[in-house]
């Protein structure tokens, strides 16, 4: 059962492949703001993993992010998402990650509870309505 006070932690660390720099958000070689939103994502689909039935899985719908301070390559990175509220399919977190030294963001994040093959029948379906308007 999904109830609020789930939580997980992920640690990670920073792989030059993961900075600003690399991903063309930056120019510094820090973690950069898309990996540690993606790392976040994570953490709070860990959290609840465990807990949906076979067939299910979440989606990202909401990142009210705050990336606080630089995480330089290979530094360890600690997140740790904690279900904060369930409304029937919706799943809110609070996200806070942590390096070595600093506090380095926080985050509310939003996730919704699907059935993956329906999911996916929906997107194949407009895979191929944007392949029949690409070929008119």
């Amino acid at each position: 059962m999904i109830e609020p006070g789930l939580s997980a932690e992920i640690v990670h660390i920073v792989a030059p492949g993961e900075t600003a720099a690399a991903y063309g958000s930056g120019l510094v070689p820090v973690l950069s703001t898309p990996h540690l939103i993606a790392l976040m994502e994570g953490a709070a689909q860990a959290a609840i993993a465990p807990c949906l039935d076979e067939g299910q899985t979440t989606v990202g719908t909401l990142v009210e992010m705050r990336h606080l301070a630089a995480t330089p390559v290979g530094m360890q990175v600690r997140v740790r998402a904690e279900l904060t509220a369930v409304d029937e399919k919706r799943l809110r977190f609070h996200i806070e990650a942590w390096d070595d030294v600093e506090k380095v963001g926080e985050a509310q994040h939003e996730r919704y509870v699907i059935d993956l093959a329906r999911f996916m029948r929906r997107v194949e379906g407009k895979a191929g309505q944007g392949e029949a308007l690409r070929g008119r």
